[in-house]
């Protein structure tokens, strides 16, 4: 067999690394390179990928995996064992030494490491958590660093990703049991929850010694996982209720959604094509709103179980509820206006500030928020109010969806 040499393993595995999409470093603390090794920086090159944090950080980050030869036979992966598709594998020390080199020369500031399935769970799991340690004792790495734990090892090596990684992924691939059974008929639906509650205990503990005085050494940038949208016939409601689900059950940071690749060599249980990337633009979008504008599933999908694709779901919720508008900017509380076209998180809260002092017109609202003119049709400032119909639609004709965006 050939001996394939580093850059040739590279553009394998960071090739096979691409499909996942559990790939952030948001709400990591990040660590401080004074006293370790290099410092943190973003270019681009093979094998990097670029993150966001929420203050709009770009992070760069050597995604990676250890290996893609894999014992498991997932149809929609591209690794499964029967994929006819180049095979690599890394080293614990060669995955060191490439995400030290990067490190050094500031092309990125952690590294994301997953793998194929080799030997057994315990084994992959093993290797993962080597490099890692390597990383950290050996080289005294303080960069970011976040491991997919494999959801079959043992809760010792899950424990130990933990305490070396900030952040750690499960992946539950697919949004309902029945499609997971059928496509992925190795993978064990109570084991991925099972692993998923166990780092959730390592979280909470770590929060408790940091409330404590001490340093919080589990994860701290918690979990998160990935679903694949367009694989099954899943609807988009049935998405968001399983993020909804596992957002309550296991405290994620973030569900990540994938949309379907068609992948070489596929089963007809297959699409033959990908879903538009509107369809996961809408997901995130609607996610979003879950999380941090205080909306119910249900209300974001309505009866239609599918997100418009043609405006933002935020819009689109405001369209289907013309009697909740428009609102007074004045005096609204803060969860009427997070509902508003436009608004985002951060505008409402300066909005909700400066009205302590002072009653905000439209010039007013043009400092603190972009697009006053997309607001308009929904709100009431101190010099401004729509103009309301007989029939109570005070949205007197709603903008082209084109010129609204959700936030």
């Amino acid at each position: 067999m050939a001996v394939l040499d580093l850059k040739r393993k590279l553009a394998i595995l960071s090739d096979a690394a691409k499909y996942d999409a559990s790939c952030a470093s948001s709400s990591g603390s990040r660590r401080d390179s004074r006293d370790g090794r290099g410092v943190g920086s973003s270019e681009g090159g093979m094998g990097i990928c670029h993150a966001y944090a929420p203050d709009g950080r770009c992070i760069s980050l050597l995604k990676i995996l250890l290996t893609n030869f894999c014992v498991y036979d997932c149809a929609y992966c591209v690794n499964r064992v029967s994929s006819n598709t180049p095979r690599a594998r890394f080293s614990a020390q060669e995955v060191v030494d490439l995400t030290l080199g990067f490190y050094k020369r500031n092309y990125i500031e952690g590294l994301f490491l997953s793998s194929g399935i080799i030997r057994s769970a315990d084994y992959t799991m093993e290797q993962l958590v080597r490099v890692a340690q390597l990383l950290r004792e050996a080289h005294d790495f303080r960069g970011y660093i976040h491991l997919k734990v494999i959801p079959e090892a043992s809760p010792e090596l899950v424990n130990q990703a933990g305490l070396y990684a900030d952040r750690v992924s499960v992946n539950i691939e697919l949004p309902t049991d029945d499609s997971l059974a059928r496509l992925a008929p190795e993978k064990d639906l109570a084991g991925i929850k099972k692993a998923m509650a166990a780092v959730r205990l390592g979280v909470e503990a770590g929060q408790e010694e940091t409330r404590a005085g001490g340093a919080a050494k589990f994860a701290p940038a918690g979990q998160s996982t990935q679903m694949i949208v367009g694989a099954d016939e899943a609807s988009d409601g049935e998405i968001l209720k399983r993020s909804e689900a596992l957002y309550g059950a296991y405290r994620l940071r973030r569900v990540y959604y994938s949309a379907f690749s068609p992948i070489p060599d596929s089963t007809a249980r297959l699409p033959l094509a990908r879903p538009p990337l509107a369809r996961e633009h809408r997901l995130y979008q609607a996610d979003w709103l879950m999380r941090f504008y205080g909306f119910e599933r249900a209300e974001i999908v309505g009866e239609a179980e599918h997100l418009d694709l043609d405006i933002d779901p935020k819009l689109a919720w405001a369209l289907r509820h013309r009697g909740d508008f428009p609102v007074d900017v004045n005096t609204a509380e803060r969860g009427r206006l997070l509902r508003v076209p436009g608004l985002g998180v951060k505008a409402v809260d300066k909005v909700m500030e400066v009205r302590r002092y002072r009653r905000l017109t439209l010039a007013d609202l043009k400092r603190l928020t972009r697009g006053v003119e997309k607001l308009k049709p929904f709100l009431v400032a101190a010099d401004w109010r729509p103009v309301a119909l007989a029939d109570r639609e005070v949205l007197p004709h709603p903008p082209a969806p084109e010129q609204l965006s959700l936030f």
